[in-house]
């Protein structure tokens, strides 16, 4: 990729704080890069859990087999199919390749793959090593496909070139280039939708899609969790998109509006508000009448229905303060099903929230403190001054938790339940409260017996 497209990804049009920076501002992306930075996900590693979710796809890492190593199952990204995407194929390159160069073991590579597993198409994933040595992704990438006369799809993103969320907008302009466009549907509806941004996180795409059916709305793609390559490459044929991560793959969504001219709209799945205001926000961009007559009733069925399910969680819970940290999409989504469920939210962590994410967590939240460093002192300091009775954050928060002796309710990626829609309302209700009700915490925060001893 040339640095005039690299720098032109920097921009991003649809994004308000974006166009608000200076030009030299807008070349440092969104955050702001620390020391340390990299071991919360490098550009290669936002590139491949943006892609490796396409399940019949072939995902080749061209690098020293650490980098295929470090990456695979960074995201709980089921299948309800192929399991292709589970492999982890490299071109383990070593000193010698170093030297004289990888193209033909990326050549031989390539080619091995499609022989042995018959992918439909092959994504293939720069890394530091290969981008600094100049290997020539694309010819190789182009030989290949003609060989063997499947698409195999550059992705460059070496480490090095930024963030995680770099990546994920360099694995959106490569759907964009090259995937988007060069197959046909078989079949077509008024009512096709594509969903970008979601990963089927622990099946949470599956508790969502009865509800579309019920409306009528047939998911056309969705980027990408339990996606198929065909799927994916006749996305320009949706009339409308629901970007549900925001912060990574909006030039994806403004993209297909431009070339395509499907409108788009951000939403969410958490919580029964958003998840109602997601709904209605198919129905207004199709702009069906009958869709949206059919929609409100559905959401007067379902939320009379979950609102009988939660009552017995809202009377334990309500009252309760959760401090949240988590990133991007999640840290307004979640507090806005907290809210839901009567659970005050005290602090919500901003490290890795666009602009925008905070506008929507100060509308949502007010004067609740943000967080933004997340370092565990930290973070039980905001816990005690606020007195919140749970921490809900990522898993390597877990043990900064257990350490002082507060509940704790995993909320990212490497999760394996789903808390999407209306049954995942339900769940995230049920977990919660079996989080802080636990009588663990009622023993370990009671004082040692040789403690009172010296007190009498």
């Amino acid at each position: 990729m040339a640095a005039t497209e690299r720098v032109a990804l920097f921009t991003e049009p649809a994004c308000n704080h974006n166009n608000a920076k200076s030009t030299k501002a807008r070349k440092a992306g969104c955050p702001k890069p620390k020391p340390g930075g990299t071991s919360g996900g490098c550009a290669f590693d936002g590139a491949m859990i943006t892609l490796v979710p396409i399940a019949d796809c072939a995902h080749v890492v061209h690098g020293p087999i650490g980098c295929a190593g470090n990456s695979w199952d960074g995201r709980g990204s089921l299948s309800s199919g192929p399991v292709l995407y589970r492999h982890g194929f490299t071109t383990d390159m070593a000193e010698n390749d170093v030297v004289l160069g990888g193209e033909q073991r990326l050549f031989d590579t390539i080619l091995e793959v499609v022989e042995r597993h018959s992918p439909p198409a092959v994504f293939v994933y720069s890394t530091c090593v290969t981008a600094m040595i100049g290997d020539d992704l694309d010819a190789v990438c182009a030989a290949a496909a003609a060989e063997s006369g499947v698409p195999v799809i550059p992705i460059h993103s070496p480490g090095f070139v930024g963030s995680k969320n770099l990546g994920n907008r360099l694995a959106g302009q490569a759907l964009l280039d090259h995937v988007i466009g060069t197959v046909e549907p078989e079949l077509t509806t008024d009512r096709d939708v594509n969903l970008i941004g979601e990963y089927n996180i622990a099946g949470e795409l599956w508790d969502v899609l009865p509800l579309l059916s019920r409306l009528g709305l047939r998911v056309q793609a969705c980027i990408s969790g339990d996606a198929r390559y065909r799927d994916v490459a006749a996305a320009h044929r949706a009339r409308a998109t629901m970007v549900v991560c925001s912060r990574a793959l909006l030039g994806l969504a403004r993209g297909l509006q431009e070339r395509y001219g499907i409108p788009w709209f951000e939403g969410s799945f958490y919580g029964t508000r958003a998840m109602g205001d997601t709904l209605r926000g198919f129905a207004r961009l199709l702009e069906d009448d009958e869709l949206s007559r059919r929609t409100e009733e559905l959401i007067a069925v379902e939320e009379a229905a979950v609102a009988v399910a939660l009552e017995p969680y809202r009377r334990r819970l309500a009252g309760r303060k959760a401090v949240l940290y988590t990133g991007g999409v999640k840290s307004w989504s979640i507090v806005s099903a907290l809210q839901d469920l009567g659970i005050e939210v005290v602090g919500s962590g901003i490290t890795k929230s666009s602009d925008g994410d905070v506008d929507k967590i100060r509308e949502l939240l007010g004067d609740a403190k943000m967080i933004k460093e997340g370092s565990p002192r930290e973070l039980l300091r905001v816990a005690e001054q606020t007195g919140a009775d749970i921490l809900v954050a990522g898993g390597r928060n877990q043990y900064t938790a257990l350490k002082g002796r507060l509940p704790f309710l995993d909320i990212n990626q490497e999760r394996h339940i789903p808390y999407a829609g209306y049954t995942g309302m339900v769940e995230l209700a049920r977990r919660l409260d079996l989080a802080i009700a636990s009588p663990v915490w009622e023993q370990v925060t009671r004082p040692a017996p040789w403690d009172l001893v010296g007190a009498r």
